[in-house]
């Protein structure tokens, strides 16, 4: 249904707007990644809200303390916002199906990671040596 939409705006503004429906095709596939999740676990992945807030979170908390003495009080600043917002995940419940659904997506992921990063050269199961003529 989104491929079908996609193609139905890129055919509407394409000659008006040429840059801009270039900019969305680019993007896309990355805009309905979500698509490919559990439809009740796409409302809370679908944007970056999440990370933002904890970006504000830390800008804020920061101002409020002009000086930090070290890495230390950084660190347990952005992992106390981290660990708030992951308290948002846990309301999700993750039925049978859904369950089954994220493992035949994790299988689709890896089976796509390794055809992109497989090596340009077949690997075979003994290394090739490369010797002199005297073999040393």
């Amino acid at each position: 249904m989104a491929r079908v939409l996609r193609n139905d705006l890129v055919e509407r503004y394409e000659n008006r707007y040429p840059t801009a429906v270039r900019c969305f095709l680019d993007d896309f596939e990355a805009c309905i990644a979500h698509l490919h999740c559990p439809p009740s676990h796409r409302r809370v992945i679908r944007t970056t809200n999440l990370l933002e807030r904890l970006f504000e979170e830390e800008r804020r908390r920061t101002k409020a303390v002009s000086t930090f003495f070290g890495e230390r009080p950084v660190l347990k600043l952005a992992f106390a916002a981290l660990i708030r917002g992951a308290e948002r995940w846990r309301g999700i419940r993750v039925t049978d199906f859904e369950r089954i659904h994220l493992q035949r997506l994790q299988e689709e992921l890896e089976t796509k990671h390794r055809e992109e990063n497989a090596p340009a050269v077949g690997t075979s199961s003994t290394p090739n040596r490369v010797y002199s003529n005297s073999r040393t």
